[in-house]
């Protein structure tokens, strides 16, 4: 998405932890440690959304410092959307943030996906506000297959019926659900993303319908859960299909009752949200009672979506290489090239197996790595990989990465390659595998995270 996003933290780290999260997903990421220089900041032009953290002098937790910051962002001409943080949550803060104007509240640390997903809700209620055809700009293509899937949505959306989204991965389930979503009653509340097959057993119910402060060891403060933060939205549940059938037990009590209980809590709690799940599964699978509950199935089938594969929608592989082309290359600030025709026509050939996934992570690798005047298949990385690379000491080359450097190497491209220029490719493949987290970013790549932080700052990353 084109979106210009500001990060508002005291902790540099912090803010650099969350641009390089952002930075792959939005055209302008900026970050800002002192709030004395928001006013400046603004009469340059205001964001489209700002990440506001609540508190900035040491010592203060009650968040009276972001909630002056939340009413000038509010008092603009054309206010952004706001996502209040803290390290420091409690409920009457949240609720507060919220009354005066904020469209979500974030606890630090954040869970990557939880923030990915607020950001992307909060464009998605902007552009609802500019009309249905704004909305989902994410649904790429003009195929038969995707004209269909998009007026499938547009019917499906206004309604308060579950939608289960079926396809493979890679296919885009997830701008599903945010296009349904931002297309129905529903646009100016909360999507609220969970991944079902990531969530332990032993924290399931903490984690979708919250605990009372004291209820067990590690609940230092009453915390609201998934169903309760979504409340007047939607929650999109994905992989639901890989979720234990104990736990199925337990989500199917709560659509049935709309209502949830707390753990510690006395009394339960209504529901009110909308629910989207997807799967991968095969839907031979999915009617397995072995595998999935049918009552529970039931719950959330009542439309299915099915998301074709990119291998069934070939005419939309030249748009979609050209926006992700030039999406990359004006983040890596490399040129526009063209592809040429045999890439082209090996790339129409392919049958992704990764979807739009992997085309995206092709087209990544290609704008890094690619050489040429125009852009060949090799620099896409799909086809066989080749010899060893000789790293020296200082290089950086993991192996999420070896791959890549080899085949451009094969290529015959190691002439026109500088080790700053490998070095870099390998930073940012290594940041774009763990979604921007430095720490696991800097294991896989063998170095510190202050030597990480050095080598982005060598390299403008």
């Amino acid at each position: 998405m084109n979106a210009y996003v500001l990060i508002l933290d005291d902790d540099a780290d912090v803010a650099t932890a969350a641009q390089l999260l952002l930075r792959r997903r939005h055209g302008k990421v900026a970050t800002l440690c002192d709030p004395a220089g928001l006013p400046a900041l603004l009469a340059r032009g205001v964001p489209d959304v700002v990440l506001l953290d609540l508190n900035f002098t040491p010592g203060f937790i009650d968040g009276g410092e972001g909630l002056a910051l939340l009413d000038l962002l509010r008092s603009q001409a054309q206010p952004p959307a706001v996502i209040a943080m803290t390290a420091y949550a409690d409920v009457p803060l949240a609720v507060e943030a919220l009354k005066r104007g904020a469209g979500d509240f974030i606890t630090k640390p954040w869970d990557n996906a939880r923030l990915v997903a607020a950001i992307d809700q909060a464009l998605a209620r902007r552009a609802a506000m500019r009309g249905p055809g704004a909305a989902t700009p994410d649904l790429m293509g003009e195929s038969a297959a995707m004209r269909e899937l998009k007026a499938l949505i547009a019917s499906v959306a206004p309604t308060e019926a579950n939608v289960m989204v079926l396809g493979e991965n890679g296919v885009g389930k997830e701008l599903v659900a945010r296009a349904i979503h931002a297309l129905s009653r529903r646009a100016a509340g909360t999507l609220l993303a969970v991944d079902m097959g990531a969530l332990p057993e032993s924290t399931f119910e903490s984690e979708l319908f919250g605990h009372r402060k004291g209820s067990f060891t590690d609940a230092r403060a009453d915390r609201a859960g998934r169903f309760q933060a979504a409340r007047g939205g939607s929650l999109f549940l994905d992989e639901i299909g890989n979720m234990p059938l104990a736990a199925q037990a337990k989500l199917l009590t709560a659509l049935e009752r709309r209502e949830v209980t707390p753990i510690g809590a006395d009394k339960p709690e209504a529901i009110d949200v909308r629910i989207i799940s997807a799967t991968n599964l095969d839907e031979a699978r999915l009617f397995d009672p072995a595998v999935f509950r049918p009552d529970l199935l039931f719950r959330l089938n009542t439309i299915v979506i099915r998301v074709p594969p990119l291998r069934e929608r070939r005419e939309d592989i030249p748009l979609l290489l050209a926006h992700y082309l030039n999406l990359y290359a004006l983040q890596y600030d490399r040129p526009v090239r063209n592809v040429n025709a045999a890439a082209m026509d090996g790339l129409l050939r392919h049958d992704w197996p990764g979807n739009v996934r992997a085309l995206r992570h092709a087209c990544e690798r290609a704008v890094i790595l690619g050489q040429g005047v125009e852009l060949s298949l090799g620099d896409f990385g799909l086809g066989a990989g080749a010899a060893a690379l000789d790293d020296g000491d200082d290089f950086i080359a993991p192996p999420c990465v070896a791959a890549s450097v080899r085949a451009a190497i094969n290529g015959g491209v190691a002439g026109d390659m500088t080790l700053d220029t490998l070095e870099r490719a390998a930073i940012a493949s290594a940041l774009a595998q763990f979604n921007g987290n430095i720490s696991h970013a800097a294991k896989s790549l063998g170095v510190s995270r202050a030597a990480l932080y050095r080598k982005l700052g060598k390299h403008g990353i």
